[in-house]
């Protein structure tokens, strides 16, 4: 039997264009529905709704590749917070597991404009029920994939409250959802990403001008560095905060030896490059007018530049 091969798509956020377009660029057809190739399987990077224009769309193509076995697909934060939406908090009657808020309401307002109402209400619980199946991480055979970053010690403490899948259940939604408790701390940082706090209260702001105390950093990183080496996405730090040393021991790390693993969830600019020999993000910025990437991995263990795929 030959050896699997993937294609790696990032963050779409509503854009089926877009997606179609890159899947086109690759060799996928349309067949019975179903995007497909005839010898690779794609592989999603999470982070399929809100944002973009083309929500409903986008989810038909994805739900059809990934159930039709044309492609597998790991959970992105946008699809756990949809989750959190949509579910009841059993603690607290009346209330949602993430709270309806403006700010949160705001956020998740373009899957709600294309999903409310009395007709659509099967299609809402069918995009929920897929986003329910997909597994927080997967780890094949020479890849792993992860929507913000892999830290081992986190996949492990959740492995046995996971389904067989890697999928959450109702309880670890309920538990991952209730801020303080072990499973809200590994969800935070699988699906996105690992923070520092800034020296001396400082801030900056982010893409969408939220004042933030903290910073995601490049977590792979296994050597002693400056924050502003790390901070993510580059240059949002003043020089003082940006000359704060910070250990390797205060990163996650991955270890040059590892397996290659793919991310999504960065928000990066640029023409895409991989961020270590064996570390490559796809997520540049397709819904802030920026790029749709994918990575055409064939095997190797150590990644390539010229694998990546723009539109």
């Amino acid at each position: 039997m030959s050896e699997q091969y993937y294609d790696l798509v990032g963050d779409l956020h509503g854009h089926a264009g877009k997606l179609v377009e890159i899947l086109e660029a690759m060799d996928y057809a349309l067949v019975d529905g179903c995007y497909r190739h005839p010898t690779r399987k794609l592989i999603f990077l999470g982070d399929f709704v809100d944002r973009g224009p083309q929500q409903r769309q986008l989810l038909q193509i994805v739900m059809a590749m990934v159930q039709q076995g044309a492609a597998l697909s790991v959970m992105g934060n946008h699809e756990f917070n949809a989750l959190g939406y949509h579910t009841e908090n059993p603690n607290k009657p009346g209330a949602w597991l993430r709270p309806r808020t403006n700010k949160n309401t705001f956020q998740h307002i373009a899957f709600l404009n294309e999903y409310l109402g009395t007709e659509l209400e099967r299609e809402l619980d069918d995009a929920l029920a897929f986003f329910r199946s997909l597994p927080l991480w997967i780890e094949l055979d020479g890849l792993r994939v992860v929507h913000a970053c892999w830290e081992s010690s986190m996949i492990k403490a959740l492995q046995p409250h996971v389904d067989s899948n890697n999928c959450l259940t109702d309880a670890l939604l309920i538990e991952a959802s209730t801020k303080d408790t072990p499973a809200y701390e590994a969800i935070e940082i699988l699906l996105k990403g690992v923070e520092h706090s800034l020296p001396d209260n400082g801030h900056f702001f982010d893409k969408d001008g939220v004042k933030r105390h903290e910073v995601r950093t490049q977590w792979w990183h296994n050597h002693d560095c400056t924050m502003g080496d790390v901070a993510f996405p580059p240059g949002v730090l003043n020089e003082e905060q940006a000359n704060k040393p910070i250990s390797a021991g205060e990163l996650v790390g991955y270890s040059a030896g590892e397996r290659p693993v793919f991310l999504g969830h960065y928000w990066l600019k640029g023409h895409p490059t991989k961020l270590a020999d064996n570390v490559a993000c796809l997520d540049y910025s397709v819904a802030k007018g920026g790029k749709l990437v994918a990575y055409r991995w064939n095997g190797e263990a150590q990644l390539s530049d010229a694998s990546f795929i723009v539109v």
